[in-house]
Formats: C-alpha cells, sequence, structure tokens
C-alpha cells in the first residue's frame, strides 16, 4: 500500500494585503507542520505548483525552507512558477527555461511530476517534448508497477469560472499518452484552490485544495476567491489492486 499526501497553491510571497506574503507561509508551514506530526509514516509528499507567487529568487529560499520534511517532498512548477530560479534555488541546477520535469521511484510505484506551466501565461500545456519524456518513462524501466503522473493545471473543466478559462490546453494529446500505458493508476493536480475529483481518460483525477485559499463555486455566492476557508490537503491511498483512495483534510483556521 502506497500513502501519499498532496497538497497544492502554497504561493509563498503572497500577500493580498495582509502581512506581506507572512500569512501565506504561516499556513504552509503549518500544513508542513501537521504532515510531520503524523504518527505514521508518509511514502510521499506532492506539492503540484504555485510554491511562488511571483516566481521571484527569495520566494524559492522560502520555499526551500517550509518544505522540509521527515517524508520525501516532489513538486513540479505552477503557472506562477518560474523555471530558472525554480532549478537554481530548488534543485541546485543551472538555470534554464526547459520543462522541469521528474520521476521518482517509490517502492510500490513511479511518481511523474511534469511542467504544465507555459512561462509568462496562466493557462497550462504539456508541451510535446514533455509528453515525449512521459511516453519513454512510463514505458520503460519498472514497467510492472503503477505510475501515478502529476502536473499543475488541470486538463478539464471544473465549472468554475475563475479557473477554467486558464486550464490546461491541449489535452487530447495527453490522453493518448496516457491510454498508451495501462500501468496509470491515477492523476494529480492543483490550481484549482479546491478539492475535487472527475475522471480524464478513464482515470481518476484528483484536483489538490488551495493551502492559500479556496476558490468557490459559481452557487455559492462570494467573489469566487475566498481568503477564510482554512488550509487543506488530500491524502490518496494506493492498495495492492491498485485502487486509489482519496481523503481530504481540513485544517484548523489559524489566520
Amino acid at each position: 500500500m502506497l500513502t501519499i499526501a498532496h497538497l497544492s497553491d502554497i504561493h509563498l510571497g503572497q500577500d493580498q494585503g495582509r502581512d506581506d506574503g507572512k500569512r501565506a507561509r504561516r499556513r504552509a508551514e503549518q500544513v508542513m507542520a501537521y504532515l510531520d506530526a503524523l504518527p505514521g509514516p508518509l511514502d510521499a509528499v506532492l506539492v503540484t505548483g504555485d510554491l511562488a507567487d511571483q516566481g521571484l529568487p527569495e520566494e524559492y529560499r522560502q520555499v526551500a525552507e517550509v518544505l522540509v520534511s521527515r517524508h520525501p517532498v516532489f513538486t513540479c512548477p505552477g503557472n506562477h512558477d518560474s523555471r530558472s530560479p525554480y532549478r537554481e534555488v530548488l534543485l541546485g541546477e543551472a538555470p534554464g527555461e526547459e520543462p522541469v520535469n521528474r520521476v521518482h521511484r517509490l517502492p510500490g510505484a513511479d511518481v511523474l511530476m511534469l511542467d504544465s506551466s507555459i512561462p509568462g501565461q496562466h493557462d497550462g500545456l504539456l508541451d510535446e517534448p514533455t509528453l515525449d519524456w512521459l511516453d519513454a518513462e512510463l514505458a520503460s524501466g519498472r514497467t510492472e508497477l503503477p505510475a501515478l503522473v502529476a502536473f499543475h493545471h488541470p486538463p478539464v473543466e471544473l465549472h468554475l469560472p475563475y479557473v477554467d478559462p486558464i486550464r490546461q490546453f491541449g489535452e487530447e494529446r495527453l490522453e493518448r499518452v496516457l491510454r498508451r500505458h495501462p500501468r496509470v493508476a491515477a492523476l494529480f493536480c492543483g490550481h484549482a484552490h479546491t478539492s475535487a475529483a472527475t475522471a480524464f481518460a478513464g482515470l481518476p483525477l484528483l484536483i489538490a485544495p488551495g493551502v492559500v485559499s479556496t476558490v468557490t463555486l459559481p452557487f455559492e455566492g462570494g467573489p469566487g476567491i475566498s481568503f477564510d476557508h482554512p488550509p487543506m490537503l488530500a491524502f490518496h491511498v494506493l492498495d495492492e489492486d491498485r485502487r486509489l483512495t482519496t481523503h481530504y483534510r481540513a485544517l484548523p483556521l489559524r489566520d
């Protein structure tokens, strides 16, 4: 059995007129402290993008300080991230604008973190080099084990007017790759700042809630984005039958 914590959209550096970004950091630190205090171990913590708010080097230095855990932590960029400082500060690599794609081999599964960001834009796209990389990774190595694929932008509409215009487009190309590889058990993403579950390419698509804020549905009223909801996260459990179960958690509101 594989157990993974999934959070997204910590937006370190964001202030929204509140404490010069301290609020965003407090909420992210609360989530990480909660995970570190769990009695049992996690196989991994996934953070699916928008680690920084403006993509600045000093924000990534905060990210490096906050995303420290006794559990392995895997990340991918979002639309608020910038690839060069992300690479340089978080990965210790030379700056560069190529997509940041990584595979992490856990004892019971491969976790593939993809870069769906488009530099200078808020919508998303998995470019051809990224899809070629995904196709090759899924076809090589430990093909007998399940694979979990994560990225920032959801490749479907979520019926959120605030989010749907800047979702991941060109999704039919991703679907073709996924359908070639039955070892893929589920897809994870963020970006929407809401807890949601749907399907894509015949697979579960699980959307992590936002840590920094929550996007609300039209019939809930309000401005569309709320800073009054608590920080939230998801736990994904993949069992021996490759059946995925997801549990969502809201932490006590301390703002």
